[in-house]
């Protein structure tokens, strides 16, 4: 049934509605002086970045970021930027302790990734993907998607199309979050520290012989491993290794036993994440009766690396130097 409105309910009516084009208005420039001040008010601002293709304008730091994956979440925060994190996804392992407490501030958006309805309620002006399954088209996630909503987002640079495979890009990454969220500083500091420690390996093993190392990821038909294109591979040769399966272009790919056979690694790297254990791995290869003649097995040459320390993050400068005295443990004499 039809509402009745009294004469004087009508006049009102048309009151109001003649006023709210000036009242938009006057919104609009108050909004668009906002974003001028908001931009003054911000050092480093106007930054332009391209990323993996994307290329996108900040006039001001996000405030609601949504890392998808532990290592994004992980570089916020060494930032010093968890006042602007507004959830988190995905982790492989437990945050390193001195991210514990304002880690736990967080909320959770989702154990893996969210979806697109939990992704869009948490609110984001900002999606950071550590892989780029965080930004799965499928699951109406693509980066292109998320911009339609009016939020931002970034890839971190080893998952770019050409895929990437330098330590540098850690310096890279780590440079270009901060000044998107105006820390340029931070992130000039955390960098100079960084390439000091991964320096100081360097100097250690000078002159040490290099061992060959099989990274395995996981795998029974066939073995999951590190490639040459990422990260992993890079870190290998710099903690004094060899890898392998460096021909395989990609950063993760599976690889034969038969090549793991053939190639004769000296140390099997065991990539610890998930419900597998690293006992269970070892036994996995150990008890294989086709790798017996594997220097690693025979000898029983193992090192042990969290799959969160082998990707582009904050953990990799001090995970190089972890490694490198697993590979040469004549480094502690």
């Amino acid at each position: 049934m039809p509402v009745r409105r009294t004469r004087r309910a009508l006049v009102l009516a048309a009151a109001a509605a003649t006023l709210l084009p000036l009242t938009a208005c006057a919104g609009g420039t108050q909004d668009a002086t906002k974003a001028e001040d908001d931009a003054k008010a911000a050092p480093g601002f106007p930054y332009t970045v391209e990323n993996c293709g994307v290329k996108t304008t900040f006039t001001k730091p996000p405030a609601r970021a949504l890392p998808m994956n532990q290592h994004a979440t992980e570089i916020l925060l060494e930032l010093g930027l968890a006042s602007s994190v507004t959830g988190s996804a995905y982790l492989d392992d437990k945050v390193l302790p001195k991210y514990e407490k304002d880690y736990a501030k967080i909320p959770v958006v989702a154990e893996e990734y969210p979806s697109k309805e939990k992704l869009l309620a948490a609110n984001p002006d900002f999606v950071y993907g550590g892989y780029a399954s965080a930004f799965d088209a499928k699951q109406g996630r693509s980066r292109e998607d998320l911009k339609k909503s009016g939020i931002d987002s970034r890839l971190n640079i080893e998952y770019c199309t050409d895929g990437s495979s330098a330590v540098d890009d850690i310096y890279r990454e780590v440079s270009e979050v901060g000044r998107t969220f105006g820390v340029g500083t931070r992130a000039d500091n955390w960098v100079a520290a960084a390439k000091k420690t991964v320096d100081a390996t360097a100097a250690a093993l000078k002159g040490v012989e290099p061992v060959s190392v099989f990274a395995y990821d996981s795998g029974d038909k066939t073995a999951s491993t590190a490639g040459g294109k990422g990260i992993a591979n890079e870190m290998i040769t710099r903690a004094g290794g060899t890898n392998v399966m460096a021909d395989l272009p990609k950063p993760f790919a599976d690889a034969s036993w038969e090549q793991v056979v053939t190639r004769k690694p000296d140390v099997i790297m065991i990539i610890d994440y998930g419900s597998t254990t690293v006992e269970q791995k070892k036994k996995r290869l150990l008890d294989d009766p086709a790798l017996k003649d594997v220097p690693a097995i025979k000898n029983k040459k193992f090192a042990v690396m969290p799959l969160s320390e082998l990707v582009v993050g904050v953990r990799a400068p001090a995970a190089i130097e972890r490694l490198a005295h697993q590979l040469h443990p004549e480094l502690d004499k």
